[in-house]
């Protein structure tokens, strides 16, 4: 019986130290070796990934900052715009929508104000003044509305499409694991640390890239969002005070 034990034993042993001890040389983990170690499909993979993310940094910023100074330019312009039509100067409300030339708001009042003077300032104010210029004010905020979304799109296909191009490079790295084990004919864990670990970064990557992607989106299309209603909002007012205007 304890000679059965240690026959037992003896294999087990055996078999683990081949498992462990299968790998002629030391796998790396740092970029330079995972780079290395990747085969040609997951280079391609992680070089798409690498366009798509800097692709998506570069919309980031460009949103942010035209975000940016589309807000804080449209705060001085409303107060501005709002004094010079308030007292009638419609020519002074139309050269302060012009100097503030990142403005959302300046750019569909501008529109709507150039639209009602081209009737001329003399005589009573026609109710196809008004109309056309509320269908210059309503062109204007599509045209606007485009600018604001430029680069959203790609942010959407970007968010949604890098977790399966790093999928892909997961089911690469995974097949090279077994081929791996099939050419050397061994079960240890060297034999299958460089496609598991292919596997494995060509994932994190996509996911890396994607999640940024998607938060950003949703959170430039709740700004979007945001500056439609203050053009609807604006547009309507300018409305408003021509319908006033009219009644004069």
């Amino acid at each position: 019986m304890i000679l059965v034990h240690l026959a037992n034993f003896a294999h087990t042993h055996a078999a683990l130290a081949m498992y462990f001890q299968d790998a002629p040389q030391e796998i790396g983990f740092g970029p330079a070796a995972l780079w290395a170690q990747m085969g040609i499909p997951a280079k391609i993979v992680v070089i798409l990934l690498f366009i798509m993310s800097i692709w998506s940094l570069a919309v980031m910023i460009d949103r942010a900052l035209y975000f940016s100074a589309a807000r804080k330019q449209s705060r001085e312009f409303a107060p501005k715009v709002a004094g010079a039509l308030k007292e009638g100067r419609l020519d002074e409300a139309i050269k302060v929508a012009d100097r503030s030339k990142k403005s959302h708001l300046a750019e569909v009042v501008t529109a709507g104000l150039t639209e009602f003077r081209s009737f001329g300032s003399g005589g009573a104010i026609s109710d196809e003044q008004i109309e056309s210029s509320k269908r210059a004010l309503e062109r204007s905020e599509a045209i606007v509305h485009a600018k604001l979304k430029k680069g959203l799109g790609g942010l959407a296909t970007i968010g949604s499409t890098a977790p399966f191009i790093g999928l892909f490079g997961t089911v690469v790295g995974i097949l090279n694991a077994f081929k791996a084990i099939a050419t050397t004919k061994s079960q240890g864990l060297a034999a299958v640390a460089g496609g598991i670990s292919e596997a494995l970064v060509t994932t994190a990557f996509g996911l890396l890239v994607a999640i940024p992607a998607v938060m950003t989106f949703n959170y430039f299309t709740g700004k979007v969002e945001s500056f439609d209603v203050e053009m609807d909002n604006s547009s309507s007012e300018l409305v408003d005070y021509f319908i006033k205007q009219s009644h004069r």
